[in-house]
């Protein structure tokens, strides 16, 4: 096993920011990156960590990002929030636009936030789950590159597509899930090649569309969906709704507008919020029991609620203060201060 090394959270934190600014986003984007990457190396979410800043340089190196742009939120009477990332990394523009989405749910019942000309890297689960910390249901989605193949092509469309989902629970953590539509997401197959590890079955296919385990030739084959055509379809659904819908790009014209491989995809997002008192009349703790019984009949017979896993990382990090990655990552991660 590959030796570790201990960072303390402040030290997480601080090594995310350096490299940022280092590499050109300018104080607010860097502080809005690195709290992301902060939340979810601190859940030992190790695809979307510290491993990301790689994306991050790469992609202001491509020279297509803007590092300072500053999101603009559209005025609107709906229950819709615009934000326009304007060339940025989408954390910014998200930041911005969540407390009007969070104000127009409660009014409304249920609201959407939209995310145009955005480049995104991060996870969804932190987005969504800030949304239940305020009491509201949340739903993300965002396409990706087209680097996944439909159930039954032989090249890539679709992206990895993920979608994230948080559900408020009172005085306990919310029931969270957030995953991608492809079988593996594409910073795990990153990670695989990084460890010099097989892939499993079935995740991925080679340039000429037969099924491989080798990480570097599902990187230049296509992912799968999971699910063979029931995740297909899933991920269509996500680039419609976080494409057309929005008025922006699908995974494959993300690929042709993004850049060079190894940056971030530049497309759109979609997140909705859903207000549980006004969807029930006026019963969400009624109804908060009634979801608390269908939590405890899944846990009571041996399953694991989804983020389960996260969430005891999470404890057992703050409670050390610290966490640990590889050394090997830790070494790579200097080097982009030089």
């Amino acid at each position: 096993m590959e030796p570790k090394t201990k960072l303390t959270l402040d030290q997480v934190r601080g090594l995310a920011t350096d490299v940022l600014t280092h590499s050109g986003y300018d104080a607010a984007h860097a502080g809005a990156i690195a709290g992301m990457l902060h939340r979810c190396q601190l859940d030992d979410c190790q695809s979307h960590g510290l491993f990301r800043l790689f994306m991050c340089a790469a992609t202001m190196r491509d020279g297509k990002i803007d590092g300072a742009a500053a999101p603009r939120i559209a005025p609107s009477d709906t229950a819709i929030v615009r934000a326009d990332a304007r060339g940025g990394m989408s954390l910014l523009a998200v930041q911005a636009g969540m407390p009007l989405l969070i104000e127009k749910a409660r009014v409304h019942g249920m609201a959407a936030l939209t995310v145009n000309n955005c480049f995104h890297f991060s996870a969804l689960w932190p987005e969504v789950e800030d949304l239940a910390g305020a009491g509201l249901a949340g739903l993300s989605m965002v396409p990706s590159h087209a680097w996944v193949a439909p159930a039954g092509g032989r090249r890539g469309t679709l992206g990895t597509n993920p979608l994230a989902f948080s559900w408020p629970r009172q005085g306990k953590t919310p029931f969270t899930f957030d995953f991608a539509t492809s079988g593996f997401a594409r910073g795990e197959i990153e990670l695989y090649k990084r460890a010099g590890k097989q892939l499993p079955e079935g995740v991925a296919i080679d340039r000429d569309g037969n099924p491989t385990r080798d990480p570097q030739a599902a990187l230049d084959g296509a992912m799968l969906t999971f699910g063979g055509h029931k995740g297909s379809a899933l991920s269509i659904m996500i680039e419609l709704m976080a494409g057309p819908l929005i008025d922006d790009l699908t995974s494959k014209e993300s690929q042709a507008a993004a850049g060079a491989d190894g940056t971030a995809p530049y497309h759109g997002q979609i997140i909705l919020a859903f207000d549980p008192d006004q969807f029930s009349g006026g019963k969400a703790d009624a109804n908060d029991a009634r979801a608390e019984r269908l939590f405890a009949d899944i846990v009571d017979q041996g399953a694991r609620l989804p983020s389960q896993r996260r969430y005891a990382a999470r404890a057992r990090n703050l409670a050390r203060g610290y966490v640990e990655i590889s050394e090997g990552l830790h070494r790579d991660l200097q080097t982009l201060l030089e």
